[in-house]
């Protein structure tokens, strides 16, 4: 697989988790649902959330920032989000 191959898919698997995410919250705000179901149904999205975030702190230690020095060299920095 190649890289760009491998960030293709780790979006897509991101943005699948994120849309089942809106659907357990959909399904929550609807209120039809029974007690035991809500608490299933919450338990799931709360694992979500944390896979979902370990995936957007992975993704954040990834990125790097290009810059430009004084005499028109480009450097590259990890992120850091502290500036």
């Amino acid at each position: 697989m190649t890289k760009k191959g491998a960030k293709t898919e780790l979006t897509e698997e991101f943005d699948v988790g994120l849309k089942k995410l809106e659907e357990i919250v959909e399904r929550l705000d609807f209120g039809e649902l029974k007690l035991e179901e809500s608490l299933s149904t919450f338990e799931d999205g709360m694992k979500l959330v944390k896979t979902l975030t370990k995936k957007l702190d992975e993704a954040e230690k990834k990125i790097e920032i290009l810059k430009e020095t004084e005499d028109g060299k480009i450097e590259v920095e990890d992120f850091n989000e502290d500036g």
